[in-house]
């Protein structure tokens, strides 16, 4: 009795959240995988042209992965300037000396120009800074191998003609595993100093993470994580049935023994 409850309650929570395929906005996502092995080794070029790997940007630092479309009309570009002030902010970690960061293009068409047309945007926003992010195009094939193993979903928009994607930078170990996410256009200086430090430690984040994260959903018109109160109710009724079943599974197990 017990375990159909349960399966009936988890078959309502999954059709409850299920993802519309047909709807881009709601395709995109971020699956958090903290402790997930990150292919460092896939071929992309750089802004200038270069062959490069993410495992020789990294160099052994923690790697700060920002998928972006390089030609993205929309939060791309604020995304990369609210990093950079997220560095810019804190006195601790260096880019280059203490780990490195891309803007990894999640858009197979776009090239080197494209790249470094957005390093120069980046550029216009932050005159006074002092360091640049490898701005990366790849195929198809190198891209989806990084951003699936990050848990990070992004659909194609044909009314918008470009993808619809969240606004996230992922923060790898030094051995390129994923450690944890920054969320949103603008985290803060103390939240990017927490997370390098996590991944120079070699940790992920743990699972009181991602059970918050249940209760959060992206909003794309603010580029932040809000209270989904739907899914709070959600989980809040999850646990009045389970306490349920518990009490009736304790009295049946009392009158039995009465």
């Amino acid at each position: 009795m017990i375990a159909r409850l349960l399966a009936l309650v988890a078959a309502a929570m999954l059709a409850a959240g299920a993802v519309d395929p047909n709807d881009p906005f709601k395709a995109a996502s971020i699956v958090e995988k903290p402790g997930a092995s990150i292919p460092l080794d896939g071929p992309f070029v750089t802004s200038a042209g270069q062959p490069v790997t993410l495992r020789q940007l990294a160099a052994g630092k923690p790697l700060l992965i920002t998928p972006v479309q390089h030609e993205c009309p929309n939060i791309c570009g604020v995304t990369l300037a609210g990093i950079a002030g997220a560095i810019d902010g804190q006195p601790k970690y260096k880019p280059g000396r203490d780990f490195a960061i891309v803007a990894l293009g999640i858009d197979p068409r776009e090239g080197s120009a494209q790249a470094g047309d957005d390093l120069k945007r980046l550029a216009a926003q932050r005159p006074n800074a002092v360091w640049q992010p490898a701005a990366l195009t790849g195929s198809e094939q190198a891209i989806h191998a990084v951003t699936d193993a990050l848990g990070y979903r992004y659909a194609w928009s044909d009314q918008l003609g470009q993808y619809a994607h969240l606004s996230g930078t992922a923060v790898l170990t030094p051995d390129g595993r994923m450690s944890s996410w920054l969320y949103g256009l603008a985290p803060t200086s103390a939240q990017l100093q927490a997370a390098v430090t996590q991944a120079s430690a070699g940790r992920s984040g743990g699972v009181m993470q991602q059970i918050l994260l249940l209760c959060f959903h992206y909003d794309p018109q603010t580029g932040r994580y809000s209270l989904a109160i739907t899914k709070a109710l959600r989980l809040a009724g999850v646990a009045t049935v389970l306490l349920i079943a518990l009490a009736i599974l304790l009295l049946s197990r009392r009158r039995r023994t009465a």
